[in-house]
């Protein structure tokens, strides 16, 4: 078997008995379970959520999305060998930290395969959540450009690039599309200040103002946890997005809870200490090595970087296989830094489709 035949890059195709559209997203595919299925699985399982709670069987894929497209390498490499378990790995292991430390709760229910969750319906906060505590990437750009103001935090003069920041700062930006919002543009992604959050919570989705505050501290608390367990690694945890929601456990309280996946290479910079400290020198442990590689690999990086060129992006990911080496140097950035963190070896199946159907057909009673 080639190494390309163990790259899970279509996830949408599992037969999971599902009565709904399979949501696919950049890497993740979502299969919302019957109504019948779900409410077995809280009784059978005794998952801590409302009976009537709708649950999802979420499969990760190897696919590397990119500057908003999807890139493949030669020889039919649709994606990164280990990517998925590496991320899944590292998300476990985060959210075990916080369980064990009194945060926050996640989506997650049960982890029944290296490339699978089970995961309750949660009523998405519309906010991408990022911290930061250098001041790098697109922050860099825009401060070098004259830029001080940052989602309504003024930033001072003679900032140097990958300098750390005097605190840690939360630049949060808008999740999805969110119309009639004064001095906010009906785009996804696009800063927000804390003034605009606070003036129109309801329509980010937010349940009260309180919620704010509690969507902060439990952005910071994440972040410091991680951020301590990285630097006993030394590796230095430089900026990161969280997601939140809302769920309602089996004795009807609504909480706020963590989303998505969280601390990963996709979501986070990760700088390697030693590097870092011993000459100034940045080591990626995250995919903003392989976006630099395609800002390189590209005669017109203005391509990946300017969202009016969209059309050309796409067409430019289709059109072109990536060099293997590019694609097993991020499975070693992705598998490295994974093991490094959780301590374990990621193992790559041979064919992750058929252990995962078995496991859901066997333990769980979701494939006819």
């Amino acid at each position: 078997m080639s190494l390309a035949d163990k790259v899970l890059a279509v996830n949408d195709d599992l037969p999971i008995r599902t009565n709904q559209p399979v949501h696919s997203g950049k890497v993740r595919s979502v299969y919302w379970l019957t109504e019948d299925d779900s409410a077995r699985l809280i009784k059978e399982r005794g998952y801590d959520v409302a009976a009537d709670t709708p649950l999802a069987i979420m499969v990760i894929s190897d696919r590397i999305s990119a500057f908003d497209a999807i890139w493949h390498g030669e020889g039919g490499m649709n994606g990164v060998p280990g990517k998925g378990a590496a991320l899944n790995a590292i998300s476990n292991h985060w959210f075990k930290c916080f369980s064990e430390n009194g945060l926050a709760d996640s989506h997650i229910l049960e982890i029944p395969h290296p490339f699978v969750w089970i995961v309750q319906k949660a009523k998405p906060v519309k906010i991408e959540a990022i911290a930061r505590q250098y001041i790098t990437g697109s922050m860099w750009r825009a401060y070098a450009k004259g830029e001080r103001e940052f989602c309504g935090i003024r930033l001072p003069d003679g900032l140097e690039k990958d300098q750390k920041l005097d605190e840690l700062l939360i630049t949060p930006s808008t999740k999805g599309i969110l119309k009639g919002i004064p001095d906010v543009p009906e785009a996804d992604d696009v800063n927000v200040t804390r003034q605009n959050i606070e003036d129109n919570y309801q329509a980010f989705a937010f349940r009260s103002k309180d919620d704010i505050d509690l969507y902060e501290k439990l952005l910071k608390e994440g972040f410091d946890l991680i951020s301590d367990e990285l630097a006993k690694l030394d590796q230095m945890f430089v900026d990161t997005k969280f997601e939140f929601g809302y769920v309602t456990d089996k004795d009807g309280n609504e909480k706020l809870i963590y989303m998505d996946e969280v601390g990963t290479p996709d979501s986070s910079r990760i700088w390697d200490g030693s590097a870092f400290r011993d000459n100034g020198k940045v080591v990626e442990n995250s995919k903003e090595g392989f976006r630099q590689f395609l800002l390189n690999h590209f005669e017109d990086p203005d391509i990946l970087l300017n969202k009016d060129r969209m059309d050309e992006r796409q067409t430019l990911a289709r059109d072109n296989d990536l060099p293997t080496e590019a694609l097993m140097n991020l499975s070693k950035t992705y598998t490295g830094i994974a093991e490094k963190i959780t301590g374990k070896k990621i193992q790559l199946s041979d064919n992750p489709k058929a252990e995962i159907t078995q496991i859901l057909k066997d333990e769980f009673k979701l494939v006819d």
